[in-house]
């Protein structure tokens, strides 16, 4: 008995004398993430149910993060918090099994996620028609219940390697007894999953930048135009559009326009309509002016006579797209340090504070998303101040 009771002892132990007192520096980052993180992702999904501004197709990716994140911060945060305070796990192996694959299983639907709204972005800037039949109301539940079928099935199989494991002090799966499966899994989540978030960036960066250039290339050659035309009667703005006989609009790919999605054709054939009606119209004719060949047709990206509108859309739709950037990034950031050291420190030579201390700053990823939607989304932030008020009231 008594030499079984210490043998389970030095199994669920992560004492060491250089831990002793970082501990405490890690309970405080930890209640701090319990707190912050169950606050601001529970915000987070009140505010997609109670604002309807805020209940978009894109917006349910984010939530399903949210949902993620706020099961680690509620449930699996407390539990490692109390591990790391007495340095020993005090819940018996069945639960350490149970927080083991729960914890992967909310970083694995994490990343399928940021994979996710990395794709959707790409679609609704570059191909809009596919990202309405990709993620229409029934094709998105169907997504998002694939997205946990698929994280549960894949870390669903380690349920017998799940261990406590002492550099850490939290429970995960055995280094050598899963292999070559853990090896498999961690290398197509952290490198084929993030490498394809970063691939869809970049071809979005890509795509921005050739309309921009084919933007300005367009009114360039309206500028020319003018210069070149005879004085007309009628007034002109100051994009260079004469105000009096063309009567353009934006075609514009906006996420604004998620809720009719065949608002941008129908908007656009009515105004090629009024427009060559106008033309007809008017006795001389202007000038027609040829937009140079692009790879992004000049019109699809905006209008000169709403100019003004279509640069604040395509500012909103830059700010939501650097939103999802700078999230997927502070995930690299968070996992990063982590994966490094397991893959360099093969055998677990390295000090057990420098393991602890890139576990605990994976522990930021749960937390810090909320905190980049009030930052840098105008819509969540408003909501998130309306909600605290009736809160506060």
């Amino acid at each position: 008995m008594n030499h079984t009771n210490q043998t389970e002892e030095d199994l669920f132990s992560c004492y060491s004398p250089s831990v002793v007192g970082y501990r405490y520096f890690a309970v405080l980052w930890g209640c701090a993430v319990t707190i912050i993180g169950t606050l601001g992702n529970l915000m987070t999904i009140l505010i997609f149910t109670l604002d309807p501004r805020l209940r978009t197709r894109f917006n349910a990716l984010i939530i399903n993060l949210a949902v993620a994140d706020l099961l680690y911060c509620t449930i699996l945060q407390p539990i490692l918090v109390d591990s790391y305070l007495h340095l020993r796990w005090r819940s018996g192996q069945l639960w350490c099994s149970i927080v083991g694959l729960l914890l992967f299983l909310s970083n694995s639907v994490s990343i399928i996620t940021l994979c996710l709204v990395a794709l959707s972005r790409y679609l609704l800037v570059a191909k809009r028609a596919m990202f309405d039949r990709i993620f229409s109301n029934h094709g998105l539940i169907l997504l998002l219940m694939s997205v946990w079928a698929l994280g549960l099935a894949s870390v669903g199989p380690l349920w017998h390697v799940y261990v406590f494991v002492p550099q850490v002090c939290t429970c995960s799966f055995h280094r050598t007894r899963g292999r070559p499966y853990t090896t498999i899994l961690l290398f197509v989540y952290f490198f084929v999953g993030l490498g394809c978030v970063g691939v869809f960036y970049l071809l979005i960066y890509r795509h921005v930048m050739i309309a921009s250039q084919a933007l300005v290339r367009y009114r360039f050659s309206r500028r020319s135009s003018r210069r070149n035309a005879a004085p007309s009667s009628q007034g002109t703005d100051d994009s260079g559009v004469e105000t009096g006989i063309v009567n353009t609009c934006s075609c514009e790919l906006s996420s604004k326009l998620e809720k009719n999605p065949n608002q941008e054709e129908i908007t656009c054939n009515k105004c090629s309509q009024s427009t060559q009606a106008s033309t007809t119209a008017s006795n001389p004719p202007i000038d027609t002016v040829s937009i140079p060949a692009s790879p992004t047709p000049a019109p699809q990206i905006a209008a000169p006579s709403n100019s003004t509108a279509s640069s604040g859309d395509d500012k909103d739709m830059k700010r939501v797209t650097s939103m999802c950037l700078i999230v997927f990034l502070c995930f690299v950031f968070c996992f990063v340090p982590f994966l490094l050291i397991n893959i360099a420190d093969k055998h677990n030579r390295a000090p057990q504070l420098l393991y602890m201390f890139c576990t605990n700053l994976t522990w930021l990823n749960s937390c810090i998303n909320p905190i980049l939607y009030a930052v840098m989304n105008r819509q969540f932030r408003q909501a998130y101040y309306i909600l605290l008020t009736r809160a506060v009231a």
